[in-house]
């Protein structure tokens, strides 16, 4: 049988348009399965994806050929006939239902031995239809098998045959003018359509046609795309739903920032709407900690995260947005995905890094959020933080609005000092954390925030954070070239008032000298306090205290730099002395004397034009100075000193309390004038800076200690 046809084979057959345009344009309307001819031009149409008449009458011919002996066989297109069944609207299934059941209706009495002429007369009166129509059913299903006779007697009502006409370049034209980010109206567009289609001569149809093809030819979500945004379009795309019961409490938070929509008077007297950083717990949803501040800015991340480690512990995770305020080298400086800001070399590590934290980036399309992403984003929205906080009572005449088309009647009537606005603002989160029934993964409907966090802190790994951490979030850091001086400076920028200031440090001289960059952590708000001082790396080094600078007449001041000054010479050089216990004469003498080779003399002299030998007199030995002598002497007795010390037996092993017993009974010998040498003298000297001696000396002051 043969399977694929042209459209000059189709065209005049029942059901079919009685042009080959016709059939083509049906083709197209109904998305009739084609291929390319194998030979010459054109496309060919399977013959599974016609209508169920137009199939009949090309099967028609062949089963006439069969021979008389076999019966007609039956058209194996039950899956197209369901699939265009399936597309169809619920009115036509509703009719195909009527007539299905009118002819089996029709069977059944004809079985039960009724004439059918009758039999179709009474079907007709009672369907409220006519004898044709019930043949005209009965011819229409009679090639196909029971199981398929709903689907064949869907109506198809294929409407005019001919199309609306439309030149190319004017469905171009109006696409083009429709599909833009300003949403002009179709109307409009249509109004433009016509007056370029009378300029270019173009034929248009009917603007409810181009509505209905705006509708079914352009696909909804190209639509959405050209003419809402990427954003919208990303909204249109199945959620994906995360699930947070594998992770704990603390384990990964999140971080954004809000802007309130409450005037309120900060202490400098400027009025002004807060912005304040959020963080919340990603598996409870609970609020951790928040800063509230005029504009979004590093400090106020910075501190917000100290706040929030302090209290809790130190999270695994973090996501934020990259945003200029959050993305900060401060904050992420050395995280390799990071793509805010010039990376250089010897920027310091950053706070998030230091602590182990890894870092998620959110994304961030067009300047919008992905609540999905990140959940604190969904504290902000309708019925959130921003519903409780803003629309306070206390905040009455202080609210904004939500933009500048929502401003309310009493808008700019008032501004809430900042005091009362962080009271409010507190209340409000501790309320949110605490009210109950949460609809969440891990409230279930039942929990608050505070039970949900609550109960997985109790169990789970938290790390705390050290005293030396704790200067990684309190205090910003920066990179400097510290001086030849053990000085550097740091400009103060524009919220302490500008200028430069100057840290030194006795610790740096030696990083001064090859000019090194050191990492300084400091509080902005306390610049003229002190520095802490670390290698690249983050080994601490040391604190930097600032050098004030004095007045040209500042007399006292500079008497205070002078005696401070010969204070650090004179350390320097007890520091020199105690480093370098052997003078340059000792070492002179620890040098073995050279040996002098033999004096060669000439024994030849001439007197007078005459030539005499002359014996040369016997060399002097050289006699060595009293101080070599004295330096001889005294290496001397120190070796001998050191090689009686190890001919002495090993002392046996002691207590602490023996050894101070020990020690009291030297220091009575001292005390006596007597003077201590050998491992005496080592043990007297050392011991009593130990530990244990301050510890039996508290005891023996308290009379808690044994008399030996």
């Amino acid at each position: 049988m043969k399977e694929w046809y042209s459209a000059a084979e189709l065209a005049g057959l029942p059901e079919m348009p009685g042009t080959e345009r016709g059939v083509k344009k049906a083709a197209v309307r109904e998305a009739w399965g084609s291929r390319k001819r194998k030979r010459g031009k054109g496309v060919e149409y399977c013959i599974s994806s016609l209508p169920a008449a137009t199939q009949a009458a090309l099967v028609k011919p062949l089963q006439s050929a069969q021979a008389p002996a076999k019966p007609a066989a039956v058209v194996n297109t039950s899956e197209s006939l369901w699939l265009r069944y399936e597309q169809a609207p619920g009115s036509m299934k509703a009719e195909a239902q009527r007539r299905l059941q009118a002819l089996q209706l029709c069977q059944r009495l004809i079985e039960l031995g009724s004439a059918k002429s009758v039999v179709v007369n009474q079907v007709a009166e009672e369907y409220a239809t006519n004898r044709a129509t019930l043949y005209r059913w009965e011819k229409a299903v009679k090639a196909y098998h029971a199981s398929d006779w709903l689907a064949v007697l869907v109506p198809r009502y294929t409407g005019r045959t001919k199309g609306a006409d439309c030149t190319p370049a004017a469905w171009e034209f109006f696409k083009a003018d429709f599909l833009r980010p300003e949403k002009p109206t179709l109307t409009a567009c249509y109004e433009r359509l016509k007056r370029a289609a009378q300029e270019h001569g173009w034929e248009i149809p009917a603007a409810r046609t181009i509505n209905r093809w705006s509708q079914e030819r352009i696909p909804l979500t190209v639509t959405i795309l050209k003419r809402e945004g990427e954003h919208a379009l990303m909204r249109r795309y199945p959620s994906l739903e995360r699930s947070v019961r594998d992770l704990h409490a603390l384990q990964w938070i999140n971080g954004d920032g809000y802007q309130h929509n409450v005037f309120v008077r900060w202490p400098n007297g400027e009025i002004a709407r807060p912005k304040t950083w959020f963080w919340q717990d990603i598996y409870s949803r609970k609020v951790l900690a928040y800063r509230v501040d005029t504009t979004e800015h590093t400090d106020q991340i910075r501190l917000s995260f100290g706040d929030l480690v302090e209290q809790y512990g130190i999270p695994e995770h973090v996501t934020i947005d990259n945003t200029r305020a959050a993305a900060n080298k401060w904050m992420t400086g050395g995280v390799a995905n990071r793509y805010r800001f010039k990376v250089k070399d010897d920027d310091p590590l950053g706070l998030f890094p230091s602590l182990g934290i890894q870092i998620h980036w959110t994304s961030v399309i067009a300047g919008k959020g992905h609540g999905q992403a990140k959940p604190i984003e969904r504290t902000f929205g309708v019925g959130g933080l921003g519903e409780y906080v803003d629309k306070h009572p206390a905040f009455a005449g202080a609210y904004t609005g939500e933009n500048p088309m929502a401003k309310p009647d009493n808008y700019g009537d008032k501004a809430v000092p900042l005091e009362e606005f962080l009271q409010r603002l507190n209340e409000e989160i501790v309320e949110w954390n605490a009210r109950t029934a949460r609809r969440t993964e891990i409230c279930a409907g039942k929990r608050s925030f505070d039970e949900a966090f609550n109960h997985s802190y109790a169990a789970a790994p938290i790390r705390k954070a050290t005293a030396e951490q704790r200067r990684l979030w309190l205090l910003s850091a920066e990179a400097v070239t510290v001086k030849n001086d053990g000085t550097f400076t740091l400009e103060a920028g524009a919220k302490v008032g500008g200028g430069r200031n100057r840290y030194y440090a006795p610790e740096l001289q030696a990083l001064g000298e090859a000019r090194q960059k050191i990492i300084v952590r400091f509080d902005p708000a306390s610049l003229h306090e002190s520095m802490h001082c670390y290698t690249l790396d983050n080994r601490y080094i040391a604190e930097a205290l600032i050098m004030d600078s004095a007045g040209f007449g500042d007399t006292h001041t500079s008497r205070v730099y002078n005696r401070t000054r010969k204070q650090f010479i004179k350390a320097q050089k007890e520091a020199a002395k105690a480093e370098v216990s052997m003078t340059t004469l000792e070492v002179a003498a620890q040098l073995p004397a050279p040996s002098l080779p033999d004096p060669v003399s000439n024994k030849v002299s001439r007197i007078g034009g005459h030539a005499q030998q002359i014996e040369p007199p016997a060399p002097k030995p050289a006699e060595p100075s009293a101080a070599v002598v004295e330096a001889q002497a005294r290496a001397e007795q120190q070796l001998a000193e050191i090689l009686t010390l190890n001919q002495q037996p090993k002392l046996e092993e002691e207590t602490d309390e023996q050894r101070y017993h020990k020690w009291l009974a030297l220091d009575e010998r001292v005390q006596a004038g007597q003077q201590l040498e050998g491992r005496e003298a080592i043990f007297y000297d050392t011991f009593q800076d130990t530990p244990q001696f301050k510890t039996y000396k508290d005891l023996a002051a308290m009379g808690l200690l044994q008399q030996a």
